[in-house]
């Protein structure tokens, strides 16, 4: 990224950039800005603002990340975590990988994330299937699975909104 400074403009969610901005200056913003929607202490109260920021931190990957987003009883965020990383159509997902994460973290809640390099957010039978095991290896320790989000360059998909969870 360039020196380009950024600074908060008079309304609201606006800012001013301290000359020429390029694409990667953009980016590079956007990314900043989805980062501090998941910083520790915000509260996920909009599952579209949620969904916006994992879909800006992850679309652009040529492989498949897993994360997950770890919260306390009241859904405020006590961190973002890509925890595996995958070949172009798949990634490996170890449950007691998750579960130990979400018992140091001492969250009461996740969702979990991850992109479709392909572009298409449809979760696929695997999907589903990781999301059920994760389900019930988390649930044996009472920390609750709230979503599944799938992020693609057409959009987010979340399995919660479509029943899956």
């Amino acid at each position: 990224m360039s020196n380009k400074i950024f600074v908060a403009g008079e309304q609201t969610g606006t800012y001013l950039a301290s000359g020429p901005v390029t694409e990667a200056d953009i980016l590079h913003m956007a990314h900043k800005l989805a980062r501090r929607r998941l910083a520790k202490g915000r509260v996920v109260d909009s599952p579209s603002k949620t969904f916006e920021a994992l879909r800006t931190l992850l679309q652009e990957y040529e492989h498949e990340m897993f994360g997950m987003v770890l919260l306390d009883n009241q859904h405020r965020i006590l961190r973002f975590e890509l925890l595996f990383r995958g070949t172009i159509d798949a990634a490996s997902v170890y449950p007691r990988e998750v579960v130990k994460l979400a018992l140091t973290s001492n969250a009461a809640a996740v969702i979990f994330v991850h992109n479709h390099p392909s572009g298409d957010p449809e979760p696929s039978k695997a999907d589903t299937t990781i999301t059920q095991r994760l389900r019930d290896a988390l649930n044996l320790v009472d920390i609750r699975t709230l979503d599944h989000v799938v992020v693609g360059l057409e959009g987010c998909v979340s399995l919660a909104e479509r029943g899956q969870i």
